[in-house]
This record gives C-alpha cells, structure tokens and sequence, in this order.
C-alpha cells in the first residue's frame, strides 16, 4: 500500500470513527509528514470515490493543528495591537462558533420533530447570528487590507478570498433563513436542509480561515514592510469598526 493509500484511509477513518487521542495522534504524525500534493490527491481520491468535501472537516482540524505552531510564529512577529493580530484573534473566536454550530447541528439531526421549546433552536440563531457579525471582519480585510497588496501587484489570493467572502456571506443567510421557516416546513427536510448548510459553512469557512492565516496574512507581512503604513491602515480598521466577538474590543 502506497503513502496516498495509507492516507486515504485514515481519512476514511477519520470521518467515520470516533475521534479518539490515539486516532488524533495517528493523523498528526501521518499528516506532519506528507506535502500539499499528497494531502490534495488522497482528498481528490475519497471525492472521486463519493465523499462530499464538507465531509473532510476533521482533517481540516487536523492540518490547522499541525501548522499551528507556524501560526504562532507569525504572531510572535505582532505587536498585540497590529491589524493581523486582531483579524488572527478573530479568527480563533470565528473557529470556536464553528465548532459550536456543528455541535448544535449534531444535536438537532437526532430530534425527531420540532418544539421550539428544546434550546438547540434557540441557540443555533443565536450562533448563526454571532458567526453573520463577524461583517466587519471581513470588511476590514476587503477595504484596508486588500487594496493595499493590490496596489502592490498581489491580487490573485485577494481576488479568491473576495469570492468566498460573498459564498459564505450568503451560506450564513441562507441557515439563517432556514431557521425562521422552521414551522413551516417538514421537519425531516429541515434537518436535511439544514445539514447540508452547515456542513458547507463549516468546512469552507474554516478552509478559508486556513487559507488566509497561513498564506495570505504571512504574504501580508513580507509585501508591506513599512510599520508607518501598518499604523496607518489600524487607524482605518478601527473607523471600520470590530465584531461583538473581538477579543479586548
């Protein structure tokens, strides 16, 4: 059995065991030890075989947990008032509302029929709300920090991270939409609905969180160089404003 083979089936087992410190420790060593290319065809071959990408949302934990120390490494670059420093943070308190929506969603897909009593429901607008604030996140990055790697020549990842900005703006509506036809729907098409939604908003968020935190904000700090422009553009985040979840904001 070849090294994709090896890891394809430890993806399986990932998405269909429990997760276990013997299992997670399995998948750090393996996925610490195999490149990009690798990890992409082993994904390429269980969605060739019919696993839906959203479904690979435990390796994606695993691959942010393995880089997690190149992460801190950037941030011991940051001042703690930097703007990267603040969008990272962000990000982290961003994850923690993922986790929790796919508890909530975990939880509501094994109640057999709608009672707007049971807390689940009550707690999933409120995580879908708390996750649709994080607004000014992005508009921090779209006007402040985007425009300056543009006028620089750096417009490909800015580009991307602009499309799935408007692709998980509307995903978070669209759970939130769900949630108030709640009653007017079968409850057995709401679970499914709802599943399906956040599955996508899960994985694809935290993809998109990976993807700026360990290319686009280190590709930030090796374009703009100069602290002056750095000060500069944190006076135009803080006129933009910060999120009800922004750590010391």
């Amino acid at each position: 059995m070849d090294k994709i083979d090896r890891l394809v089936n430890l993806l399986k087992r990932l998405n269909s065991e429990e997760i276990t410190e013997s299992l997670k420790s399995e998948a750090l060593k393996m996925v610490s030890s195999v490149d990009p290319l690798e990890l992409s065809l082993a994904e390429q071959k269980l969605i060739e075989d019919g696993t839906k990408p959203e479904d690979l949302r435990h390796l994606c934990d695993i691959h942010m947990e393995v880089l997690k120390s190149e992460l801190d490494k950037l941030k011991l670059k940051l001042s703690p008032n930097h703007v990267l420093t603040t969008l990272i943070e962000e990000h982290d308190e961003i994850l923690k509302l993922l986790s929790l929506l796919e508890e909530l969603n975990a939880k509501i897909q094994t109640i057999s029929k709608y009672d707007k009593n049971i807390i689940e429901f009550n707690n999933l607008l409120k995580t879908i709300d708390s996750i649709i604030d994080a607004e000014n996140h992005h508009k921090r990055e779209e006007d402040v920090l985007f425009p300056e790697l543009e006028s620089r020549g750096v417009t490909g990842p800015t580009r991307i991270m602009r499309m799935e900005h408007d692709m998980l703006r509307n995903k978070k509506h669209e759970i939130r939409n769900l949630i108030f036809k709640i009653e007017a729907m079968d409850f057995n098409q709401f679970k499914t609905s709802l599943d399906e939604a956040v599955k996508y908003l899960v994985f694809n968020l935290r993809d998109h969180i990976y993807k700026e935190n360990h290319i686009l904000y280190p590709s930030s700090i090796e374009t703009l160089t100069d602290s002056t422009l750095w000060n500069q553009m944190k006076e135009e985040c803080d006129k933009i404003g910060y999120c009800s979840f922004t750590p010391g904001k």
